[in-house]
């Protein structure tokens, strides 16, 4: 579902800052998936991506080369766009 996405949020030289984590959750709440992309800090972005996730109260999906893709599921059930299966 994420392929097709553009990269929403860009991590820059000062790394995962508290702007950087409010841009991540106004975007989630918009669009339940999302990718961050690493400008700098690549060879962390591993961490900074779980950290990311967790501040910003999301799930981390996946981070494939140096991006990152995040989901949270919409608070509002009228906005949800995702529907993902039941665990059993």
């Amino acid at each position: 579902m994420a392929h097709s996405l553009s990269p929403v949020v860009m991590v820059g030289g000062a790394g995962v800052t508290d702007g950087v984590v409010e841009a991540v959750k106004a975007a989630l709440e918009s669009h339940e998936l999302i990718k961050v992309k690493f400008v700098d800090h690549k060879e962390e972005k591993r961490d900074l991506a779980s950290r990311l996730a967790e501040q910003a109260h999301a799930e981390l999906v996946r981070v494939l080369g140096n991006m990152a893709v995040l989901y949270k599921q919409a608070y509002d059930p009228q906005n949800r766009t995702i529907t993902l299966p039941v665990r059993k």
